[in-house]
């Protein structure tokens, strides 16, 4: 063999050997290290640890909702999460949120129900151990403009506007007219969740309509059930009633079972009220509720976990996110029922 063509041969099997060492050597550039890093990371805000408050008791048509949002971001996003249930109670809320700030995490997202003079305190400590807290489905105007650039936001409806939205929608789809007669099932006697009773009362007052009140009570607040011999003595007494509307999202999903134990047939009352669930969807379906406004309660649990992540990763400011999507009633409600069978709508 000529030296020529040795030389060549040993050539070829030399750069053989360098691409067999080298060319796998790329992996260990800075560049494909960084990369390899971040594979490794689980989720982008993992450790970050957040008390979290769905607001009502396990099973809850509305709270449900919420817990699904929020479990979706946990899942998402990587903290750690603990779920607080407080069955709509507002004493339970303080008790819990007193818990929640021994515990130290590094955020809680609250239900703004117990109000503002309940919760100006409890907030203002835990601020000052370098708790991040924001606010969903209920919100705290004045704490909120305290502690927004502390990241205290809120992901929810606006309440008073929704609530006069629904009694104006319902006047408007049933012709209502004045002196007919509706009742508002509500929670007024809560400083600021009451809002939302007072828009309906307000909208159909401000149209003639003679309004009767009903406060829901705590029991029936936690188990909607409850409330049947409460709508069936109303009824019973008021029998040219036209429309009740429910405040509270566990009482809407139980309307027909209302209207069934008052022997009503579907449409004998209007019925209206607030937040879509699998439930609301088959009372749409069976006629016996009309309408709802939905605020999106998917949101109002996804939106907070996303919150506190962001202020504890970037600093960011609370964010004021109205939530309200709209009317839902007979003529759209098949295009949600899957996503409110999946509890994201």
């Amino acid at each position: 063999m000529s030296k020529v063509k040795l030389s060549l041969i040993l050539g070829l099997v030399a750069m053989f050997i360098f691409a067999m060492i080298v060319v796998p050597g790329c992996k260990t550039t800075p560049e494909a290290v960084e990369t390899e890093k971040v594979a490794e990371v689980e989720k982008h805000f993992s450790g970050i640890s957040i008390y979290f408050f769905p607001g009502g008791p396990e099973g809850c048509p509305f709270a449900s909702v919420v817990y699904k949002g929020a479990l979706a971001a946990q899942n998402d996003l990587g903290p750690d999460v603990t779920y607080l249930w407080s069955d709509w109670n507002p004493e339970k809320m303080i008790s819990q949120f007193k818990e929640a700030i021994a515990a130290a995490p590094d955020g809680i997202c609250i239900m703004g129900h117990p109000g503002e003079d309940a919760f100006f305190p409890l907030v203002d400590e835990a601020e000052s151990k370098g708790i991040i807290v924001t606010s969903q489905n209920t919100d705290l105007p004045n704490i909120e403009t305290k502690y927004v650039a502390n990241g205290f936001g809120y992901a929810g409806q606006g309440l008073y506007t929704s609530g006069l939205a629904l009694a104006k929608q319902s006047i408007v789809m049933w012709d209502l007219k004045a002196g007919d007669r509706a009742m508002v099932w509500g929670l007024l006697s809560q400083e600021t969740r009451g809002l939302r009773s007072k828009g309906c009362i307000d909208g159909l007052e401000e149209a003639g309509l003679t309004v009767d009140y009903l406060e829901i009570t705590d029991e029936i607040n936690t188990d909607a059930s409850l409330g049947t011999p409460v709508l069936t003595g109303y009824i019973a007494s008021e029998p040219d009633v036209k429309l009740i509307i429910t405040d509270h999202g566990g009482l809407t999903a139980t309307v027909a079972t209302y209207a069934k134990a008052s022997n009503l047939d579907p449409g004998d009352i209007k019925f209206a009220g607030f937040d879509l669930s699998a439930a609301s969807v088959d009372a749409i379906k069976s006629g016996y509720l009309g309408l709802i406004l939905d605020q999106q309660p998917w949101l109002q649990g996804y939106l907070p976990i996303l919150q506190v992540c962001l202020t504890k990763e970037y600093l960011f400011s609370g964010l004021h996110i109205d939530t309200g999507s709209g009317f839902v009633d007979a003529n759209n409600v098949e295009a949600l029922e899957g996503l409110a069978a999946e509890g994201i709508r």
